[in-house]
């Protein structure tokens, strides 16, 4: 079998997140949807995406087996799995009218808006879905739970210092090249994953469910409250609570990080604080960029959003439910508004337009302080983006 995940209309809930990347590569808990799949089907995966990620995110068709199209926005449990590869060709999984997987045999021209000559069958696997930005927070105690079981079954923890004070040890699973000295880690909530080469400082206070993944570093007197997960290559400190950092992002000063999500690329400047409830309490909206307008969400506490390679000045103040777009630079006293478009500059004084080639030699330096090339892929999804956003610069 050759597995593809595809994107469908939650794409579009989940921008600006994926304008730079497929659904299935959001992470959510420990790992990004794309690594569950591949933990659990034992294989590799490609993507069905739009056409100016293909480049970065190509789809791999085969035509010596049956071709299994996942919908990105699910992330696998043991019967989802065992229900999909059920499938036999021109099949069709769903859970209440939603495509979740399809076997189209040798057949590539697969469209989950088409299936009407599939035979379809209703999943009863109630398999976790992130279907909107703010799924990524509210549902990421469930996903780290099951990720933590996924990642640890049939191993061992290494054993943490006895510097450390620790509650629910039970439930602290360390991976090799660990440092964790005076801190307080308490996972009688919710487990506690330590990734490889990751370190917390002393004074650190961690209550879970919480996910520190591989050569990310928790800063001296972090204060963090799960559920929360730090992606891989990223510093954090100050106080963090209920928020997902996707990986090579630093926050890593005081400040409050509330109910939010941060994608990659992303510097959050010294004492910057978001706001996650409102003053009277009423729910929470959002930017909707296929309405163009803000959106109810259903919440009373959501707090920021901001999308990659993306950045804030010292002491930046965000409202509830801002939305910051791909490649934004923020800085400057007051209150900026609560929608900023990408490839914005500026803050609560006014934006003007981010221009690509000031964008791409900082984008540069950044991935050079972690090793890796800002190339001309990575230019030309940022430029397609660029474009994609005018209307909403002006």
């Amino acid at each position: 079998m050759n597995f593809i995940l595809f994107d469908d209309t939650s794409r579009i809930n989940l921008l600006p997140l994926t304008f730079t990347r497929p659904v299935a590569d959001v992470r959510v808990g420990i790992l990004t949807i794309r690594e569950k799949w591949e933990r659990m089907l034992k294989a590799k995966t490609s993507s069905k995406t739009e056409e100016y990620l293909s480049e970065k995110f190509p789809l791999d068709f085969a035509i010596d087996t049956d071709n299994i199209w996942i919908n990105g926005s699910f992330c696998p449990n043991t019967l989802l799995l065992e229900e999909i590869k059920s499938l036999k060709p021109s099949q069709a999984l769903l859970a209440m009218n939603v495509v979740i997987a399809a076997n189209s045999g040798s057949n590539k021209d697969f469209d989950y808006n088409s299936i009407e000559d599939f035979k379809k069958i209703e999943s009863h696997a109630k398999a976790l879905q992130i279907n909107n930005s703010w799924d990524i927070f509210s549902k990421n105690g469930e996903a780290i739970k099951s990720d933590f079981d996924l990642i640890t079954f049939g191993r061992k923890s290494l054993a943490l210092s006895a510097t450390n004070k620790i509650i629910g040890v039970e439930n602290i699973f360390v991976e090799e090249g660990v440092k964790v000295e005076c801190a307080i880690l308490n996972a009688s909530a919710g487990p506690i994953y330590i990734g490889k080469d990751a370190e917390i400082m002393e004074g650190s206070i961690v209550r879970g469910p919480f996910a520190l993944c591989e050569h990310s570093v928790l800063k001296l007197g972090a204060k963090i409250y799960g559920p929360t997960t730090i992606g891989p290559e990223s510093k954090v400190g100050g106080e963090v609570n209920n928020s997902v950092i996707f990986g090579y992002s630093n926050k890593a000063h005081d400040g409050f990080l509330g109910n939010s999500v941060i994608g990659e690329w992303c510097n959050i400047g010294a004492d910057s604080n978001n706001s996650n409830l409102k003053n009277n309490y009423a729910e929470v909206k959002l930017w909707n960029y296929e309405k163009e307008k803000f959106g109810l969400t259903g919440l009373t506490f959501c707090g920021l959003i901001m999308a990659d390679h993306s950045k804030c000045g010292i002491n930046t103040m965000f409202n509830t439910g801002t939305v910051v777009g791909v490649n934004a630079n923020i800085f400057g006293a007051g209150f900026p508004r609560n929608f900023i478009p990408d490839f914005s500059w500026g803050g609560a004084a006014g934006f003007t337009t981010y221009k690509t080639k000031d964008a791409f030699e900082v984008a540069s330096r950044v991935f050079e302080r972690r090793g890796m090339i800002f190339n001309e892929t990575e230019q030309k999804i940022l430029s397609h983006i660029f474009e994609l956003t005018e209307k909403y610069r002006k």
